[in-house]
């Protein structure tokens, strides 16, 4: 357990949120304890002025071994800072400024206890691309973003190159999307054939809801209804459709659904419909069929691992072969751009383990590939039930983002959108692999934040983009279903609300 005791606590989050960068898995006491293993302690004058900052060992206090050489500049010059004095000269009034003062003489007081050096530096957002974006927006050259990254986040040279590499890759990708009058359209169906053991989305069981689908979807028709009524006039960009699994409807369903939305919206400006196809077991030829009539273009086909014994371990009801036999289907149906979603870091794999994951992905030839490093959310069973998978060993490492990277090279896929979660393992990033025109628009609007999306469904959240006050508003429904189909009447107020504004 780790004692975070501060007089002020204008920055504890910045601070828990770098403890736990440095050190996944761990707690945190706001008071002095006997069972602490060390703690920060941060004191703020009167007058906002200086903080001291330093940390603090109830025992005997350790530190690793540092090759000073080895070390950036920045990093070098912090360090003696922090030797000569635990105080920082800030300025409350500048929290950015602050804040990364702080973070920046704690990473190296943690690197210092630690010997670890960390890729992202002191970065803990969920889209450090933003921070290229914005800088190219205002006219910022590729040497000037290196260098802010580099020093105000001590992040290293090959995040740093991938963030700027994505940015440019997103801008161009961004060119034609309708910032101030456009929007995008996510549709959230929240049913799953099961729920997997590290995930924490809300979705149903679809054995248990197979006869009343019918009442979420009217319930979501009229929603849709309201939405499209309050966006007339205005240009629909992408159409999402996320879950749960999208494909756990009935073929009959899938029709009736996307029937009502073309009926419904606009769709002459759609550049991009996307159906989360995800689980295998979840797939038909008849359900791939009535997506294609539709004009669904880009599909989701997500094995998370070509490892038979972890999909059994996670809770995934199909084989290694239904993958590729669903693979092979859809392409027969005629989709020729279809993601393929991986997870590194599940319990029990190995390097060798994502390397044959990687081989079998390498033979299908998706037209994207997204890789994901495992997060467990709080509400996932994998964190739950703590007690029965203690045992059980989750292991990321940079040599494992490196050689996913590296396969996704050789098949001719381009990184073109990143982000980052809370309690990712490893504390690696997701990266989105894309050939040559197969990028996913939605994934870098939703990411980048550029343009209003608007989510409807049970567990859908709408983001509101005001450009000219560069502010974003949101708004969410109701995860569980049975009070969305009550209370659709609820969400559809909700958004008349923040539209209002």
């Amino acid at each position: 357990m780790i004692g975070i005791l501060l007089n002020d606590s204008a920055y504890e989050q910045d601070i828990r949120e770098l403890l736990m960068a440095f050190y996944p898995g761990q707690t945190f006491a706001h008071e002095m304890q006997d069972d602490l293993d060390f703690f920060v302690e941060g004191t703020v004058n009167e007058d906002h002025t200086e903080f001291n900052l330093c940390l603090g060992h109830l025992g005997r206090s350790s530190f690793a071994a540092l090759s000073m050489e080895a070390l950036e500049p920045g990093v070098r010059a912090e360090l003696q800072a922090a030797a000569e004095s635990s105080v920082l000269k800030v300025d409350y009034e500048n929290r950015f400024e602050t804040k990364n003062k702080i973070k920046r003489r704690l990473y190296v007081l943690l690197m210092q206890q630690t010997g670890k050096l960390l890729p992202w530096g002191t970065l803990t957002g969920i889209r450090p691309t933003k921070i290229a974006m914005t800088k190219f927006v205002e006219g910022e050259s590729a040497e000037s973003i290196f260098r802010h990254m580099k020093d105000t986040y001590f992040t290293g040279n090959e995040k740093i190159n991938l963030s700027i590499e994505i940015a440019q890759r997103e801008r161009q990708l961004l060119s034609t999307i309708d910032y101030k009058e456009g929007y995008s359209l996510y549709v959230g169906i929240p049913f799953c054939p099961t729920t997997c053991l590290y995930c924490s989305f809300t979705s149903y069981p679809i054995g248990k809801w197979k006869d009343r689908t019918h009442e979420y979807l009217d319930a979501l028709f009229k929603e849709l209804d309201y939405v499209a009524e309050k966006k007339k006039g205005c240009t629909l960009d992408t159409v999402y459709f996320g879950g749960g699994t999208p494909t756990s409807l009935s073929p009959e369903d899938l029709d009736q659904l996307i029937t009502k939305l073309k009926a419904t919206f606009d769709f002459s400006t759609v550049q991009e419909f996307t159906v989360e196809a995800g689980r295998p077991d979840s797939i038909t030829r008849e359900k791939l069929e009535v997506l294609k009539k539709h004009g669904v273009g880009r599909i989701s086909i997500n094995p998370q691992t070509m490892k038979q014994d972890t999909l059994r371990l996670i809770g995934r009801r199909h084989t290694v072969e239904d993958v590729v036999d669903r693979f092979q289907l859809a392409r027969e149906v005629g989709f020729d751009n279809i993601n393929m979603d991986l997870i590194i870091g599940l319990p029990e794999e190995t390097l060798e383990d994502v390397q044959a994951t990687m081989e079998a992905v390498k033979a299908l030839a998706p037209d994207s590939v997204t890789v994901h490093s495992l997060a467990i959310k709080r509400a996932a069973r994998l964190n739950t039930m703590k007690e029965v998978y203690k045992d059980l060993k989750i292991e990321n490492t940079q040599e494992m983002i490196d050689l996913t990277a590296r396969y996704a090279r050789e098949m001719g896929l381009e990184p073109y959108y990143l982000y980052r979660q809370k309690n990712m393992a490893g504390n690696f990033e997701n990266v989105g692999y894309a050939a040559p025109g197969k990028a996913c628009i939605y994934n870098v609007l939703i990411m980048e934040e550029q343009q209003t999306i608007i989510g409807c469904g049970a567990g859908t959240t709408t983001k509101r983009l005001f450009p000219e006050k560069n502010r974003i508003e949101r708004c969410e429904n109701v995860k569980d279903v049975e009070q969305y189909i009550s209370r659709v009447d609820e969400m559809i107020e909700r958004k008349e609300k923040l539209f209002a504004q």
